[in-house]
């Protein structure tokens, strides 16, 4: 469905006329007040040079984004720019919604296009045409409450990184003793505690990589591998025999305490400013197969059928030029080469110490990109009956994994 709305957004024909010229609207999926206080200073320094040009930044839900984003199009209503993850750019590339900005970033003056590796912009290019800028290529990392870990006298996981014994094996240990019913501690909880929903590819698929296995290769469905089996009993054993998962339909919140353990992703580091609690973070733990580091990337884009496209694009190279892209490494580790290899990234968080942050390095070096397809939108909401069925203490596993093979084989 949505693959039709983003087809139909982009042959209609329909712009936006309720938008002023000189505003360019950019959609987000973020609320927080660090990283909206951050963009907005990159836009006040755009107004530097265009000042009859205003940015104004509106946050979609992350589970709700693509859904409403497509909508908005379809109803005429498309924004000028936004992010965009790496699950959906096949998706948005083939069907046209995406304009092609090379020509603007070539012409833009000290831009260093080829500061981007041919890696970090595959997702985004098509021939000699640029229809994003990765403006994160962030790991997932484990954060880890160490304050519960010192009261336990349990090893830390970054400790357990540096002598080769952090696997998944010893996070679903470590979580079943620091599990706390009575003071209402969890021992893990799911990425964003999203890990059923709106981030179950994020949750599982690095735990299966570990393992070995993987989400499709060349077409061919491998879900239901072995390796990918037993990762996800893995996981569902924490749910439904250690209890020291946050089930469905519970909340945990590391942030506020309330679990032990959790994977996310750098950006999520100011939900820690207040934080009442000693932390730290670690790489992805080990697995069968050895390290399986993995990879969100999401990229600046313009949208074909925004009425600003020339001033959309000016901005888009803007925001992502290697000043700006310094400036959001706070946040969002980067793409661009220069940056991501100075000093400063080391220190351009200042809640994040410099040996963090080298963990942070070393999962972009070593990491993969989550899975993505150009049908993937049909793949999500094919899979998604499966994904569901799997949350129940007596779900079979690999049957279930089979059926959601025989279902999206198909669309691969």
């Amino acid at each position: 469905m949505i693959k039709r709305l983003i087809c139909a957004a982009v042959f209609s024909g329909t712009i936006a006329t309720n938008v002023n010229a000189e505003e360019l609207r950019f959609t987000v999926w973020t609320g927080s007040k660090a990283h909206l206080d951050m963009l907005n200073d990159i836009a006040n320094g755009f107004k530097q040079t265009h000042p009859d040009v205003t940015v104004r930044y509106d946050t979609i839900p992350f589970g709700d984004y693509v859904q409403k984003l497509t909508l908005q199009m379809a109803g005429g209503n498309p924004p000028d720019l936004g992010w965009l993850l790496e699950n959906s750019a096949p998706a948005f590339v083939e069907a046209g919604a995406l304009a092609d900005v090379s020509k603007t970033l070539h012409a833009t003056e000290n831009y260093n296009y080829a500061d981007f590796s041919t890696s970090a912009m595959g997702l985004w290019t098509k021939d000699d045409s640029v229809y994003g800028i990765p403006f994160s290529t962030s790991p997932f990392l484990v954060y880890y409450n160490k304050s519960l870990y010192d009261a336990a006298g349990l090893e830390t996981p970054d400790q357990r990184a540096t002598d080769g014994t952090w696997t998944w094996e010893q996070l679903k240990k470590d979580a079943a003793t620091l599990r706390n019913a009575d003071a209402g501690v969890w021992g893990y909880e799911t990425v964003d505690g999203q890990g059923y929903s709106a981030r179950v590819w994020h949750n599982l698929i690095p735990i299966i990589r570990a393992y070995g296995g993987n989400a499709w290769t060349d077409g061919t469905c491998h879900l239901d591998s072995p390796e990918a089996v037993k990762a996800i009993k893995l996981f569902h054993n924490m749910i439904y025999v250690d209890g020291s998962a946050v089930p469905p339909g519970e909340q945990g919140d590391f942030f506020s305490g309330k679990s032990a353990l959790t994977v996310t992703q750098i950006s999520r580091v100011s939900k820690l400013a207040d934080a009442n609690f000693d932390w730290g973070i670690a790489p992805l733990p080990a697995g069968p197969a050895g390290n399986a580091a993995t990879v969100g990337q999401a990229a600046v884009v313009a949208f074909a059928q925004g009425k600003n496209k020339e001033i959309a694009a000016e901005f888009l190279a803007y925001m992502t030029s290697a000043k700006n892209v310094a400036k959001m490494a706070e946040f969002f580790p980067p793409a661009r080469k220069s940056v991501l290899e100075g000093d400063a990234f080391l220190s351009s968080n200042p809640a994040i110490t410099p040996a963090q942050m080298k963990i942070v390095a070393q999962g972009i070096e070593n990491g993969s990109v989550l899975p993505s397809h150009e049908h993937f939108p049909q793949i999500e909401a094919k899979a998604r009956p499966e994904f569901d069925a799997l949350w129940s203490k007596d779900a079979d596993i690999q049957a279930t994994m089979t059926k959601l093979c025989q279902g999206i084989q198909p669309l691969l």
